[in-house]
Protein backbone atom coordinates (compact mmCIF):
# COMPACT_ATOMS: atom_id res chain seq x y z
CA UNK A 1 0.00 0.00 0.00
CA UNK A 2 2.78 2.62 0.45
CA UNK A 3 4.53 1.67 -2.27
CA UNK A 4 1.32 2.31 -4.31
CA UNK A 5 1.09 5.99 -2.28
CA UNK A 6 4.91 6.45 -3.54
CA UNK A 7 4.14 5.58 -7.18
CA UNK A 8 0.99 7.62 -6.84
CA UNK A 9 3.00 10.58 -5.84
CA UNK A 10 6.53 10.04 -7.89
CA UNK A 11 5.21 8.69 -11.36
CA UNK A 12 3.91 11.46 -13.27
CA UNK A 13 2.10 9.30 -15.12
CA UNK A 14 0.50 7.90 -12.06
CA UNK A 15 -0.67 11.29 -11.03
CA UNK A 16 -2.47 11.62 -13.84
CA UNK A 17 -4.33 8.62 -14.27
CA UNK A 18 -5.53 9.18 -10.64
CA UNK A 19 -6.94 12.81 -11.62
CA UNK A 20 -8.89 10.64 -14.29
CA UNK A 21 -10.37 8.26 -11.86
CA UNK A 22 -12.95 10.55 -9.49
CA UNK A 23 -14.46 11.84 -13.02
CA UNK A 24 -14.69 7.57 -14.20
CA UNK A 25 -16.65 6.89 -10.61
CA UNK A 26 -18.88 9.90 -11.76
CA UNK A 27 -19.49 8.10 -14.70
CA UNK A 28 -19.89 4.70 -13.60
CA UNK A 29 -22.57 6.67 -10.51
CA UNK A 30 -24.51 8.06 -13.55
CA UNK A 31 -25.02 4.63 -15.17
CA UNK A 32 -28.44 3.61 -13.83
CA UNK A 33 -30.08 6.50 -14.20
CA UNK A 34 -28.70 6.49 -18.06
CA UNK A 35 -29.73 2.85 -18.05
CA UNK A 36 -33.73 3.44 -17.37
CA UNK A 37 -33.59 6.21 -20.46
CA UNK A 38 -35.86 4.79 -23.75
CA UNK A 39 -33.75 4.90 -26.60
CA UNK A 40 -35.61 8.35 -27.79
CA UNK A 41 -34.49 9.93 -24.53
CA UNK A 42 -31.32 8.89 -24.80
CA UNK A 43 -31.09 10.50 -28.19
CA UNK A 44 -32.45 13.98 -26.81
CA UNK A 45 -29.68 14.26 -24.58
CA UNK A 46 -27.82 14.75 -27.69
CA UNK A 47 -29.63 17.83 -28.74
CA UNK A 48 -30.12 19.23 -24.97
CA UNK A 49 -26.09 19.15 -24.57
CA UNK A 50 -25.70 21.04 -28.23
CA UNK A 51 -28.36 23.72 -27.21
CA UNK A 52 -26.70 24.02 -24.27
CA UNK A 53 -22.80 24.64 -25.21
CA UNK A 54 -24.24 26.84 -27.96
CA UNK A 55 -25.36 28.52 -25.06
CA UNK A 56 -22.10 29.47 -23.81
CA UNK A 57 -19.84 29.93 -26.70
CA UNK A 58 -22.35 31.31 -28.83
CA UNK A 59 -21.83 35.36 -27.28
CA UNK A 60 -17.85 34.32 -27.29
CA UNK A 61 -18.43 33.39 -31.68
CA UNK A 62 -20.40 36.52 -31.83
CA UNK A 63 -17.78 38.52 -30.73
CA UNK A 64 -15.01 37.03 -33.18
CA UNK A 65 -17.00 37.72 -35.71
CA UNK A 66 -18.03 41.16 -35.23
CA UNK A 67 -13.93 41.70 -34.97
CA UNK A 68 -13.29 40.03 -38.12
CA UNK A 69 -15.45 41.57 -39.96
CA UNK A 70 -14.60 45.05 -38.81
CA UNK A 71 -10.95 43.91 -39.81
CA UNK A 72 -12.21 43.72 -43.20
CA UNK A 73 -13.41 47.52 -43.64
CA UNK A 74 -9.52 48.42 -41.74
CA UNK A 75 -6.91 50.01 -44.18
CA UNK A 76 -4.70 51.70 -41.41
CA UNK A 77 -1.36 48.37 -41.00
CA UNK A 78 -1.14 49.69 -37.39
CA UNK A 79 -4.68 49.81 -36.84
CA UNK A 80 -5.34 46.83 -38.49
CA UNK A 81 -2.57 45.15 -36.64
CA UNK A 82 -3.76 46.15 -32.99
CA UNK A 83 -6.91 44.24 -34.53
CA UNK A 84 -5.80 41.45 -34.91
CA UNK A 85 -3.98 41.45 -31.59
CA UNK A 86 -7.82 41.40 -30.36
CA UNK A 87 -8.96 38.60 -33.11
CA UNK A 88 -6.69 36.23 -30.89
CA UNK A 89 -7.62 37.50 -28.01
CA UNK A 90 -10.97 36.65 -28.81
CA UNK A 91 -10.17 33.41 -30.56
CA UNK A 92 -8.20 32.19 -26.95
CA UNK A 93 -11.33 32.97 -24.88
CA UNK A 94 -13.45 31.08 -27.61
CA UNK A 95 -11.16 28.41 -27.11
CA UNK A 96 -11.13 27.86 -23.55
CA UNK A 97 -14.79 28.70 -23.32
CA UNK A 98 -15.65 25.61 -25.48
CA UNK A 99 -13.14 23.68 -23.53
CA UNK A 100 -14.29 24.76 -20.18
CA UNK A 101 -18.45 24.06 -21.32
CA UNK A 102 -17.30 20.68 -22.78
CA UNK A 103 -15.34 19.83 -19.61
CA UNK A 104 -18.48 20.22 -18.00
CA UNK A 105 -20.68 17.96 -19.83
CA UNK A 106 -18.12 15.21 -19.72
CA UNK A 107 -19.35 13.15 -17.12
CA UNK A 108 -22.78 13.11 -18.81
CA UNK A 109 -21.95 12.75 -21.89
CA UNK A 110 -19.49 10.17 -21.53
CA UNK A 111 -22.37 7.77 -20.45
CA UNK A 112 -24.53 8.52 -22.52
CA UNK A 113 -21.64 7.00 -25.47
CA UNK A 114 -21.61 4.02 -23.44
CA UNK A 115 -25.10 3.04 -22.86
CA UNK A 116 -25.61 4.27 -26.90
CA UNK A 117 -22.66 1.32 -27.31
CA UNK A 118 -24.00 -1.25 -24.75
CA UNK A 119 -27.78 -1.08 -27.21
CA UNK A 120 -26.12 -0.86 -30.36
CA UNK A 121 -22.73 -2.17 -30.27
CA UNK A 122 -23.34 -4.75 -27.78
CA UNK A 123 -20.38 -3.61 -26.06
CA UNK A 124 -19.99 -1.73 -22.51
CA UNK A 125 -16.78 0.69 -22.59
CA UNK A 126 -14.43 -0.54 -19.77
CA UNK A 127 -12.96 1.96 -17.45
CA UNK A 128 -10.07 1.98 -19.02
CA UNK A 129 -11.35 3.19 -21.83
CA UNK A 130 -13.23 5.91 -20.41
CA UNK A 131 -9.53 7.19 -19.48
CA UNK A 132 -8.56 7.08 -22.66
CA UNK A 133 -11.41 8.83 -23.94
CA UNK A 134 -10.75 11.99 -21.42
CA UNK A 135 -6.88 11.87 -22.46
CA UNK A 136 -7.75 12.38 -25.69
CA UNK A 137 -10.39 14.60 -25.03
CA UNK A 138 -7.95 16.79 -23.54
CA UNK A 139 -5.77 16.96 -26.51
CA UNK A 140 -2.73 14.35 -25.03
CA UNK A 141 -1.62 11.22 -26.73
CA UNK A 142 -3.40 7.91 -25.37
CA UNK A 143 -0.99 5.17 -24.97
CA UNK A 144 -3.07 1.83 -25.18
CA UNK A 145 -2.18 -1.78 -25.93
CA UNK A 146 -3.42 -3.29 -29.31
CA UNK A 147 -6.48 -4.69 -28.52
CA UNK A 148 -8.17 -2.51 -25.54
CA UNK A 149 -10.20 -1.00 -28.50
CA UNK A 150 -9.01 2.13 -29.30
CA UNK A 151 -11.52 2.68 -31.83
CA UNK A 152 -14.61 2.70 -29.27
CA UNK A 153 -12.42 4.74 -27.24
CA UNK A 154 -12.31 7.26 -29.63
CA UNK A 155 -16.14 7.32 -30.01
CA UNK A 156 -16.44 9.43 -26.58
CA UNK A 157 -14.44 12.07 -27.49
CA UNK A 158 -15.42 12.52 -30.86
CA UNK A 159 -18.85 12.66 -29.60
CA UNK A 160 -18.25 15.21 -26.79
CA UNK A 161 -16.24 17.45 -29.08
CA UNK A 162 -18.41 17.11 -31.91
CA UNK A 163 -21.64 18.95 -30.13
CA UNK A 164 -19.75 22.11 -30.64
CA UNK A 165 -21.31 21.83 -34.43
CA UNK A 166 -17.71 22.41 -35.63
CA UNK A 167 -17.25 19.13 -37.13
CA UNK A 168 -14.28 16.80 -36.07
CA UNK A 169 -12.19 14.19 -37.78
CA UNK A 170 -10.70 11.24 -37.16
CA UNK A 171 -7.24 10.77 -38.83
CA UNK A 172 -6.09 6.98 -39.33
CA UNK A 173 -3.10 5.58 -42.14
CA UNK A 174 -5.57 3.59 -45.20
CA UNK A 175 -8.69 3.93 -46.67
CA UNK A 176 -9.57 0.72 -45.55
CA UNK A 177 -9.70 1.42 -41.75
CA UNK A 178 -11.75 4.71 -42.79
CA UNK A 179 -14.73 3.01 -44.32
CA UNK A 180 -14.51 0.04 -41.89
CA UNK A 181 -14.37 2.54 -38.55
CA UNK A 182 -16.65 4.86 -39.62
CA UNK A 183 -19.27 1.85 -40.77
CA UNK A 184 -18.96 0.29 -37.44
CA UNK A 185 -18.67 3.05 -35.52
CA UNK A 186 -21.33 5.39 -37.44
CA UNK A 187 -23.63 2.92 -36.06
CA UNK A 188 -23.43 4.03 -32.80
CA UNK A 189 -23.14 8.11 -33.94
CA UNK A 190 -26.77 7.63 -35.60
CA UNK A 191 -28.54 5.90 -32.91
CA UNK A 192 -27.80 8.86 -30.88
CA UNK A 193 -28.46 11.41 -33.63
CA UNK A 194 -25.26 12.24 -34.83
CA UNK A 195 -23.95 12.25 -38.27
CA UNK A 196 -20.64 10.27 -39.74
CA UNK A 197 -18.68 10.67 -42.82
CA UNK A 198 -15.74 8.98 -44.22
CA UNK A 199 -13.57 9.88 -47.46
CA UNK A 200 -12.46 7.82 -49.67
CA UNK A 201 -9.62 8.33 -52.51
CA UNK A 202 -10.99 9.47 -55.82
CA UNK A 203 -14.26 10.84 -54.47
CA UNK A 204 -15.85 14.09 -56.25
CA UNK A 205 -15.37 17.53 -54.33
CA UNK A 206 -19.16 17.73 -53.83
CA UNK A 207 -19.22 14.07 -52.41
CA UNK A 208 -16.07 15.51 -50.12
CA UNK A 209 -18.01 18.66 -48.80
CA UNK A 210 -20.85 16.56 -47.80
CA UNK A 211 -18.87 13.71 -45.71
CA UNK A 212 -16.84 16.74 -43.97
CA UNK A 213 -20.60 19.00 -42.99
CA UNK A 214 -20.94 15.97 -41.14
CA UNK A 215 -20.97 15.53 -37.25
CA UNK A 216 -17.77 13.57 -36.89
CA UNK A 217 -15.75 12.03 -40.88
CA UNK A 218 -13.60 9.68 -40.52
CA UNK A 219 -10.35 10.36 -43.40
CA UNK A 220 -7.05 8.81 -44.24
CA UNK A 221 -3.45 11.39 -43.28
CA UNK A 222 -2.84 11.99 -46.75
CA UNK A 223 -6.33 12.66 -47.93
CA UNK A 224 -7.07 15.23 -45.34
CA UNK A 225 -4.03 16.99 -46.30
CA UNK A 226 -4.49 17.18 -49.68
CA UNK A 227 -8.06 18.38 -48.88
CA UNK A 228 -6.33 21.23 -47.17
CA UNK A 229 -3.76 21.96 -50.32
CA UNK A 230 -6.62 21.88 -52.87
CA UNK A 231 -8.60 24.69 -50.89
CA UNK A 232 -5.73 26.73 -50.55
CA UNK A 233 -5.28 27.17 -54.30
CA UNK A 234 -9.33 27.32 -54.73
CA UNK A 235 -10.59 30.16 -56.63
CA UNK A 236 -13.53 31.31 -54.82
CA UNK A 237 -14.73 30.53 -51.24
CA UNK A 238 -17.63 27.82 -52.83
CA UNK A 239 -14.98 25.45 -53.68
CA UNK A 240 -13.57 25.12 -50.26
CA UNK A 241 -14.20 21.25 -49.19
CA UNK A 242 -12.98 21.65 -45.28
CA UNK A 243 -14.23 22.70 -42.13
CA UNK A 244 -12.79 24.73 -39.34
CA UNK A 245 -10.03 22.63 -38.05
CA UNK A 246 -11.30 22.62 -35.04
CA UNK A 247 -10.24 19.27 -32.80
CA UNK A 248 -9.38 15.80 -34.57
CA UNK A 249 -7.87 12.32 -33.15
CA UNK A 250 -5.17 10.64 -35.23
CA UNK A 251 -5.11 6.74 -35.01
CA UNK A 252 -1.72 5.11 -35.31
CA UNK A 253 -0.20 8.88 -34.04
CA UNK A 254 3.18 7.81 -33.90
CA UNK A 255 2.96 7.23 -37.65
CA UNK A 256 1.59 10.35 -38.94
CA UNK A 257 3.41 12.81 -36.47
CA UNK A 258 6.46 11.13 -35.85
CA UNK A 259 8.11 9.01 -38.91
CA UNK A 260 6.12 10.70 -41.30
CA UNK A 261 5.92 14.27 -39.90
CA UNK A 262 8.56 15.86 -42.46
CA UNK A 263 6.55 14.00 -45.75
CA UNK A 264 5.74 16.69 -47.82
CA UNK A 265 2.53 16.55 -49.28
CA UNK A 266 3.08 17.72 -52.76
CA UNK A 267 0.67 19.21 -55.54
CA UNK A 268 2.10 19.63 -58.90
CA UNK A 269 1.45 21.17 -62.13
CA UNK A 270 3.27 20.30 -65.28
CA UNK A 271 6.32 22.25 -66.44
CA UNK A 272 7.24 21.58 -70.81
CA UNK A 273 9.70 18.67 -71.15
CA UNK A 274 9.90 16.26 -73.96
CA UNK A 275 9.34 12.38 -73.56
CA UNK A 276 12.53 12.15 -75.69
CA UNK A 277 14.66 14.28 -73.23
CA UNK A 278 14.21 11.93 -70.57
CA UNK A 279 15.32 8.61 -72.29
CA UNK A 280 18.28 10.64 -74.21
CA UNK A 281 19.23 11.75 -70.33
CA UNK A 282 18.98 7.96 -68.90
CA UNK A 283 21.11 6.63 -72.10
CA UNK A 284 24.04 8.69 -71.47
CA UNK A 285 23.57 7.85 -67.42
CA UNK A 286 22.80 3.73 -67.81
CA UNK A 287 26.06 3.98 -69.39
CA UNK A 288 28.19 4.82 -66.59
CA UNK A 289 29.86 2.94 -63.86
CA UNK A 290 28.27 3.32 -59.90
CA UNK A 291 30.36 2.00 -57.24
CA UNK A 292 29.53 2.95 -53.14
CA UNK A 293 33.15 2.91 -52.14
CA UNK A 294 33.00 6.46 -50.84
CA UNK A 295 36.39 8.97 -51.37
CA UNK A 296 39.34 8.63 -49.01
CA UNK A 297 41.52 11.34 -48.09
CA UNK A 298 44.83 11.21 -49.78
CA UNK A 299 48.30 12.09 -47.96
CA UNK A 300 48.01 15.88 -48.68
CA UNK A 301 44.56 15.59 -47.38
CA UNK A 302 42.74 16.01 -50.97
CA UNK A 303 40.28 13.35 -51.42
CA UNK A 304 40.64 10.48 -53.59
CA UNK A 305 37.65 9.49 -55.83
CA UNK A 306 36.86 5.83 -56.09
CA UNK A 307 37.75 4.49 -59.81
CA UNK A 308 33.86 4.87 -61.17
CA UNK A 309 32.19 7.17 -62.84
CA UNK A 310 29.47 8.13 -59.65
CA UNK A 311 29.73 7.06 -56.21
CA UNK A 312 26.44 6.55 -54.47
CA UNK A 313 26.00 7.95 -50.36
CA UNK A 314 22.79 5.38 -49.04
CA UNK A 315 23.78 7.24 -45.59
CA UNK A 316 23.07 11.33 -46.59
CA UNK A 317 20.84 9.58 -49.97
CA UNK A 318 22.84 11.43 -52.43
CA UNK A 319 24.70 9.92 -55.77
CA UNK A 320 27.62 12.11 -56.74
CA UNK A 321 29.96 12.32 -60.25
CA UNK A 322 33.53 11.82 -59.85
CA UNK A 323 35.53 13.92 -62.30
CA UNK A 324 35.96 11.11 -64.35
CA UNK A 325 32.17 10.54 -64.96
CA UNK A 326 31.21 14.33 -65.26
CA UNK A 327 33.95 14.16 -68.09
CA UNK A 328 32.16 11.25 -70.20
CA UNK A 329 28.98 12.98 -69.47
CA UNK A 330 29.82 16.20 -70.92
CA UNK A 331 31.34 14.66 -73.60
CA UNK A 332 28.12 12.86 -74.63
CA UNK A 333 26.14 16.00 -74.18
CA UNK A 334 28.53 18.01 -76.29
CA UNK A 335 29.20 20.54 -73.54
CA UNK A 336 32.03 22.32 -72.17
CA UNK A 337 31.45 22.40 -68.41
CA UNK A 338 27.94 20.66 -66.57
CA UNK A 339 28.79 23.08 -63.79
CA UNK A 340 28.17 26.09 -66.17
CA UNK A 341 24.62 28.19 -64.83
CA UNK A 342 23.05 27.83 -68.05
CA UNK A 343 23.14 23.94 -67.80
CA UNK A 344 21.23 23.94 -64.23
CA UNK A 345 18.59 22.21 -65.47
CA UNK A 346 20.56 19.72 -67.64
CA UNK A 347 22.06 18.82 -64.22
CA UNK A 348 19.31 18.68 -61.98
CA UNK A 349 17.88 15.96 -64.77
CA UNK A 350 21.55 14.16 -64.82
CA UNK A 351 21.58 14.21 -60.84
CA UNK A 352 17.84 12.69 -61.01
CA UNK A 353 18.90 9.74 -63.25
CA UNK A 354 21.94 9.03 -60.87
CA UNK A 355 19.60 8.65 -58.05
CA UNK A 356 17.41 6.00 -60.18
CA UNK A 357 19.76 3.98 -61.14
CA UNK A 358 21.27 4.26 -57.69
CA UNK A 359 19.34 4.83 -54.62
CA UNK A 360 15.84 3.69 -55.86
CA UNK A 361 15.65 0.14 -56.23
CA UNK A 362 12.68 -2.27 -58.42
CA UNK A 363 10.49 -4.33 -55.54
CA UNK A 364 11.46 -2.02 -53.09
CA UNK A 365 11.09 1.49 -53.48
CA UNK A 366 8.42 1.01 -56.36
CA UNK A 367 6.73 -1.65 -58.50
CA UNK A 368 6.29 -1.64 -62.23
CA UNK A 369 2.80 -2.43 -62.55
CA UNK A 370 1.20 -2.64 -65.52
CA UNK A 371 3.31 -0.22 -67.46
CA UNK A 372 3.58 1.99 -64.46
CA UNK A 373 5.68 3.28 -62.26
CA UNK A 374 4.10 2.49 -58.52
CA UNK A 375 5.78 4.04 -55.29
CA UNK A 376 5.56 1.49 -52.17
CA UNK A 377 5.18 3.39 -48.67
CA UNK A 378 8.43 3.36 -46.94
CA UNK A 379 6.33 2.57 -43.64
CA UNK A 380 3.86 0.54 -44.23
CA UNK A 381 4.92 -1.37 -47.54
CA UNK A 382 1.78 -0.23 -49.51
CA UNK A 383 1.00 0.71 -52.81
CA UNK A 384 0.60 4.35 -53.40
CA UNK A 385 -1.52 4.57 -56.89
CA UNK A 386 -1.71 8.27 -58.01
CA UNK A 387 1.27 9.29 -55.90
CA UNK A 388 4.20 10.35 -58.26
CA UNK A 389 8.03 11.49 -57.05
CA UNK A 390 8.54 15.33 -57.64
CA UNK A 391 10.51 17.16 -59.78
CA UNK A 392 11.03 14.89 -62.38
CA UNK A 393 13.06 12.12 -60.79
CA UNK A 394 9.29 9.67 -61.35
CA UNK A 395 10.25 10.35 -65.27
CA UNK A 396 13.82 9.51 -64.63
CA UNK A 397 12.28 5.91 -63.25
CA UNK A 398 10.55 5.42 -65.84
CA UNK A 399 12.94 5.90 -68.06
CA UNK A 400 14.78 3.46 -66.29
CA UNK A 401 12.53 0.93 -66.17
CA UNK A 402 11.18 1.75 -70.58
CA UNK A 403 7.93 2.25 -69.26
CA UNK A 404 5.89 5.14 -70.81
CA UNK A 405 7.00 8.25 -69.84
CA UNK A 406 3.91 10.89 -68.29
CA UNK A 407 4.57 14.26 -68.00
CA UNK A 408 6.68 15.70 -65.54
CA UNK A 409 5.29 17.48 -62.33
CA UNK A 410 6.71 21.02 -60.56
CA UNK A 411 5.65 21.72 -57.27
CA UNK A 412 2.66 23.76 -56.70
CA UNK A 413 1.28 23.10 -53.00
CA UNK A 414 3.00 21.63 -50.22
CA UNK A 415 2.76 20.87 -46.58
CA UNK A 416 4.24 18.43 -44.05
CA UNK A 417 2.25 16.64 -41.72
CA UNK A 418 4.06 18.41 -38.89
CA UNK A 419 3.26 21.62 -39.85
CA UNK A 420 -0.32 20.65 -40.97
CA UNK A 421 -1.70 19.17 -38.25
CA UNK A 422 -0.28 21.99 -35.58
CA UNK A 423 -2.80 24.34 -37.59
CA UNK A 424 -5.66 22.55 -35.40
CA UNK A 425 -7.09 24.01 -31.97
CA UNK A 426 -6.59 20.80 -30.27
CA UNK A 427 -4.77 18.12 -31.51
CA UNK A 428 -4.64 14.27 -29.57
CA UNK A 429 -3.69 10.82 -30.96
CA UNK A 430 -3.69 6.81 -29.63
CA UNK A 431 -1.04 4.13 -30.41
CA UNK A 432 0.19 1.69 -28.71
CA UNK A 433 4.03 2.65 -28.63
CA UNK A 434 4.13 6.70 -27.90
CA UNK A 435 5.90 6.42 -24.10
CA UNK A 436 9.14 6.70 -25.63
CA UNK A 437 9.04 9.15 -28.32
CA UNK A 438 7.17 11.47 -25.28
CA UNK A 439 9.96 14.09 -25.73
CA UNK A 440 8.81 14.69 -29.28
CA UNK A 441 5.32 15.10 -28.77
CA UNK A 442 5.50 17.20 -25.86
CA UNK A 443 8.17 18.95 -27.90
CA UNK A 444 7.16 19.69 -31.01
CA UNK A 445 2.83 18.88 -30.33
CA UNK A 446 2.59 20.04 -26.49
CA UNK A 447 0.96 16.49 -25.93
CA UNK A 448 1.71 14.76 -23.35
CA UNK A 449 1.84 11.22 -23.68
CA UNK A 450 -0.55 8.81 -21.02
CA UNK A 451 -0.01 5.24 -20.77
CA UNK A 452 -3.36 4.19 -20.31
CA UNK A 453 -3.17 0.68 -18.02
CA UNK A 454 -5.06 -2.67 -19.32
CA UNK A 455 -8.15 -3.98 -18.67
CA UNK A 456 -6.84 -7.38 -17.85
CA UNK A 457 -3.43 -7.63 -16.08
CA UNK A 458 -1.15 -8.92 -19.06
CA UNK A 459 0.03 -12.22 -19.64
CA UNK A 460 1.93 -11.92 -22.85
CA UNK A 461 5.58 -11.64 -22.27
CA UNK A 462 7.55 -8.96 -24.12
CA UNK A 463 10.57 -9.09 -25.00
CA UNK A 464 13.12 -6.67 -25.68
CA UNK A 465 14.16 -5.91 -28.71
CA UNK A 466 16.67 -8.04 -31.06
CA UNK A 467 19.17 -6.54 -33.15
CA UNK A 468 21.22 -7.87 -35.86
CA UNK A 469 24.23 -6.79 -37.36
CA UNK A 470 23.24 -7.53 -41.46
CA UNK A 471 19.70 -7.28 -43.18
CA UNK A 472 20.56 -11.26 -44.12
CA UNK A 473 21.05 -11.98 -40.09
CA UNK A 474 17.73 -10.05 -39.36
CA UNK A 475 15.71 -12.28 -42.15
CA UNK A 476 17.13 -15.31 -41.06
CA UNK A 477 15.90 -14.79 -37.39
CA UNK A 478 12.76 -14.25 -38.58
CA UNK A 479 12.20 -17.34 -40.31
CA UNK A 480 13.98 -19.28 -37.75
CA UNK A 481 11.21 -18.13 -35.35
CA UNK A 482 8.32 -18.51 -37.59
CA UNK A 483 9.95 -22.03 -38.45
CA UNK A 484 10.02 -22.74 -34.38
CA UNK A 485 6.73 -21.09 -33.90
CA UNK A 486 5.36 -23.65 -36.40
CA UNK A 487 6.90 -26.83 -34.87
CA UNK A 488 4.68 -25.57 -31.90
CA UNK A 489 1.73 -25.48 -34.10
CA UNK A 490 1.97 -21.13 -32.37
CA UNK A 491 0.15 -19.00 -35.17
CA UNK A 492 2.03 -16.13 -35.96
CA UNK A 493 1.10 -12.80 -37.13
CA UNK A 494 4.74 -11.36 -39.34
CA UNK A 495 4.32 -7.66 -39.67
CA UNK A 496 6.61 -5.89 -42.08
Amino acid sequence: MIGSLIKRIIDPNERMLTALRPRVEEINELEPEIERLSDDELRARTEAFRQHVQEHIEPFQAELDRLKRERDEIRDPGERQRHEQEIERAESSLKDETQAVLDDLLVEAFAVVREGSKRVLEMRPFDVQLMGGMVLHEGKVAEMKTGEGKTLTATMPLYLNALTGRGVQLVTTNDFLVRWQAEWMGKLFEFLGMTTGYLQHGMRSDERLAMYRRDITYVENSELGFDYLRDNMAGSPERLVLPDLYYCIIDEVDSILIDEARTPLIISGTPEQSEQFYEEIDRIVSRLRGTREQPEEGPDGKKIEPDADYWVDEKFHQVTLTDEGQAKVEKALRIDNLEHPEYIEIKHHIQNSLKAHGLYHRDHDYVVKEGEVMIVDEFTGHLQPGRRYSDGLHQAIEAKERVRIQQARQTVASITYQNFFKLYDKLSGMTGTAKTEEDEFRTIYGMPVVVIPTNEPVIREDHPDVVYKTEEAKYRGVVDEIIDCYVREQPVLVGS
